[in-house]
């Protein structure tokens, strides 16, 4: 009796640990947590936004932002004549003062706006591509320079009420970015990092300039005088396509104060350029260019361009802006009797 007590009694402790061992798996399985599982998770703790690092997409590598791009390079002058013959009266040069007309004198005005297409061939002389000692020929270059330094205001309207500033002038004709990938030639490790360039203004993409004028007749030199006013850079959009979308106005410069800037830069001869003696300033005056009327004050009630009155017909822009410069001609001609 004493000895089945004796074995029921180890067979009961051998119950018992298999018991404790089976519940103390079954408590192991269940404290393991389950990815899918969040019901049991504890919640995080927060993180300070303030000093959380800012988001960068290129996954933890720098980028260097480089705005070298941006400013226009310094031409480098010449150290010798670089001319057979002095040229150096060019910079001395100064534009001939406007005869004063009296406001009773004026006994017909009209103000008209032009555009002149630099692909044109009369207007290629735009666009000679060169540099000489006071910088770029080119036309729109010459221009950009009076304005970033200074010499001449540019203006957001052809009425030249707001004056636009540097600032505002390098916002406007600034180019794209470009991110590219790079390494230190330098660095052992050859580390990677982004750099950010942003392009500068391409003037080649100024096909068209916009012009403000009035023509005056002036009854006591009995005359038809033209005064140019204002001069406009007009910047060409592309679709995505390459398809042209238009022209937008850059900004506007009063012309009589850009007068002393041209009259220092000459324009290019493509026959002879030993006598190429005509400056920018000249040209304008003699009116040696190719354009096309594309509003007037002459019948136009309404202030509208010539392209809006007529649906967008461009055919029909064209032969009404050839009509407007007959008209014109025509009041000076019909004063005098033959």
């Amino acid at each position: 009796m004493k000895r089945c007590f004796v074995k029921i009694s180890l067979l009961g402790i051998f119950v018992m640990i298999i018991a404790s061992d089976a519940a103390a798996q079954r408590s192991g399985r269940s404290g393991r947590r389950n990815p899918a599982d969040t019901s049991n998770r504890q919640p995080q703790q927060q993180v300070n936004n303030n000093n959380a690092p800012a988001y960068n997409p290129t996954a933890g590598i720098p980028i260097v932002v480089d705005s070298a791009g941006m400013k226009q390079a310094e031409v480098k002058k010449g150290l010798r004549n670089d001319n057979a013959f002095d040229k150096g009266n060019l910079t001395a040069r100064t534009p001939l003062p406007y005869e004063h007309i009296r406001w009773d004198d004026a006994f017909y005005a009209e103000k008209v706006w032009r555009e002149l297409d630099l692909r044109e061939k009369l207007n290629l002389v735009f666009k000679y591509e060169t540099e000489d000692d006071n910088g770029s020929q080119m036309f729109v270059d010459i221009l950009m320079k009076a304005v970033q330094s200074g010499q001449v205001t540019a203006f957001s309207d052809d009425r030249f009420t707001t004056p636009l500033s540097v600032d505002d002038i390098n916002q406007k004709t600034a180019g794209q970015n470009d991110t590219v990938p790079v390494t230190d030639p330098n660095d052992i490790n050859k580390t990677l990092y982004y750099k950010v360039t942003k392009s500068s203004f391409d003037v080649k993409s100024v096909n068209k300039i916009a012009m403000k004028e009035e023509w005056v007749f002036d009854r006591e030199s009995s005359r038809l005088v033209c005064r140019i006013l204002g001069l406009a850079p007009l910047q060409t959009k592309y679709l995505p396509s390459g398809q042209e979308l238009g022209q937008s106005v850059l900004f506007w410069v009063y012309y009589p104060d850009l007068r002393p800037t041209l009259a220092k830069y000459e324009v290019y001869n493509p026959k002879n350029m030993g006598q190429s003696r005509m400056t920018w300033e000249e040209l304008f005056e003699s009116r040696m260019f190719s354009s096309y009327i594309v509003k007037s004050t002459l019948d136009n009630p309404s202030f509208k361009p010539i392209r809006s009155l007529l649906n967008g017909n461009q055919i029909l822009a064209l032969l009404e802006g050839d009509n407007i410069k007959d008209k014109i001609f025509n009041f000076e001609q019909n004063l005098w009797s033959y």
